[in-house]
């Protein structure tokens, strides 16, 4: 006897893509090229054109999942951006992530539609569907290449602050086509979509601080599972009324990642491991759609547009928007070459699909290009880059904070995680000699050990510092600045 379920074929294809494509990750990781290209191959494999163990023909569907696989990106990299680097790159940053889009794909259209003779639309939607950069794609990227803290903060913010901006651009170019709106009706469509939705981005964002920071919910891990709660109503409450969901849920997940401190690193690490599982699907979805036996017939279109886009727009557009604050030409080399393309391309790309544009497959298939070039050529060469322009030595920082909050609840204490990164003064220090003016070094993490420090423990890199002290506003800032020695110790 045997019980077969119709769910069961689908949950073990499922999972052993899953396990498949994270086994991939890992080996990328280990030879130095972006996981994203294995995820790509993968999808292509396994679909119609390759063994076909999975049919993936309906973009409607692939619509409703890159959907929802980019609310969770958004959200998650509004509460992974810090605010102290959204007050330093506040200006260029935000420049970069709305009038640095509009001129990409301004730019990229009209390169389209004299290189490939096609219609001006389907030039215009190419350059908005590819005009923001990957958030998921650059933060990975830029683990592997320390920067300055201002470069690093200002591609953070431009990558977390910019998808709404080409996704706005995209549904408008599809409702003109559907529509021909007049030039009043754009003014209407931009100001609801923007106005509205950074008006419901920031009042879920509060209501929701306000609920996971008040309210005694028991279980820790209920915590995550609201916040992903407020996400989604955020993104619907948009929505419904016209405006941008894609805008608030960032907004939203930007104001929770700010204001919720109490539960925030299990909001985080849940929410970075959503995020990341929607990246892997993202790509597998884009391997399955694309027909590799129709790709030799653009592939000349499709690289043509991707020179346009890393040799001419991206590069224009990052020039105008950073020329008025004091940039190096180096520093603007190197932020033109990050701009990654990666997962909301893939959404993006579905829409005229779906809508039934008549060039809609022709428009897949090029940001396929665009994205396989972008993963395969700036994904692999960021560190040398920076390394040729110098900036990846000498003082850099990654994206990671060096410290993070842990607050304990209903005692008025927070412990606060510092990783003793190599070029932080306190390393190779005895704690008695660093100890911190603030607080108290409760426990050091060394590797599988858990020590008890004393005064002359001696701090290595790669340390996870436990510090406890009374809960403030500004204990972060007060553990960093100790950490990176800008206080005296006690």
């Amino acid at each position: 006897m045997s019980v077969e379920l119709p769910a069961d074929g689908w949950i073990l294809a499922t999972a052993l893509l899953l396990v498949s494509a994270v086994l991939a990750a890992g080996f990328a990781h280990r030879i130095r090229v972006p996981g994203l290209l294995l995820f790509l191959a993968l999808g292509m494999l396994i679909a119609d054109d390759g063994l076909a163990l999975v049919s993936l023909d309906d973009p409607e569907i692939a619509q409703i999942g890159g959907t929802v696989a980019l609310l969770l990106i958004l959200f998650e990299g509004g509460l992974t951006t810090k605010p102290g680097d959204l007050r330093r790159a506040a200006a260029p940053g935000l420049l970069l992530a709305t009038v640095a889009v509009v001129i990409t794909a301004g730019i990229l259209g009209a390169g389209t539609y004299f290189l490939l003779d096609t219609e001006l639309l389907t030039a215009l939607l190419i350059g908005a569907v590819v005009a923001s950069t990957d958030a998921a794609a650059v933060f990975a990227m830029l683990r592997r290449a320390p920067l300055p803290r201002r470069l690093a903060a200002l591609l953070g913010v431009e990558s977390g602050a910019n998808d709404p901006i080409a996704i706005m651009l995209t549904i408008g170019l599809i409702t003109t086509w559907q529509g021909s709106p007049a030039i009043g009706d754009w003014i209407v469509f931009t100001v609801v979509q923007l106005g509205g939705g950074l008006a419901v981005g920031a009042a879920v964002g509060l209501t929701g601080s306000w609920l996971l920071t008040r309210l005694n919910l028991g279980p820790a891990g209920v915590y995550p599972v609201l916040a992903l709660g407020i996400a989604g109503l955020s993104y619907g409450a948009a929505a419904h009324l016209g405006a941008s969901g894609f805008l608030a849920v960032y907004i939203t997940g930007l104001t929770v990642g700010a204001r919720a401190p109490l539960h925030r690193r299990g909001i985080r690490t849940f929410h970075e491991g959503l995020s990341n599982t929607a990246e892997v699907g993202l790509f597998l979805m884009l391997g399955m759609l694309v027909f590799p036996t129709e790709l030799p017939g653009v592939a000349a279109a499709g690289l043509a547009v991707t020179a346009v886009l890393v040799l001419v727009a991206r590069p224009v557009a990052v020039a105008l928007c950073l020329v008025w604050f004091g940039y190096s030409w180096r520093e603007l080399v190197f932020v033109s070459w990050v701009g990654l393309r990666g997962a909301v391309p893939i959404v993006l790309a579905t829409f005229p699909f779906v809508a039934g544009y008549p060039d809609g497959a022709l428009i897949f298939n090029v940001v396929f290009f665009v994205v396989l070039v972008s993963a395969a050529v700036q994904g692999v060469s960021i560190r040398t880059v920076a390394r040729w322009l110098g900036l990846g030595t000498g003082g850099g920082h990654t994206l990671a904070p060096v410290a993070e909050a842990l607050p304990v609840s209903d005692i008025g204490t927070e412990l606060i995680e510092v990783r003793a990164a190599g070029d932080l003064p306190i390393v190779g220090k005895q704690l008695g000699e660093v100890a911190p003016p603030h607080g108290l070094v409760t426990t050091i993490l060394r590797g599988n050990r858990a020590l008890i420090p004393t005064p002359r423990t001696r701090i290595r890199e790669n340390d996870l510092i436990i510090v406890a002290m009374p809960r403030r506003p500004d204990a972060n800032q007060l553990v960093t600045a100790w950490a990176k020695g800008e206080t005296p110790a006690s």
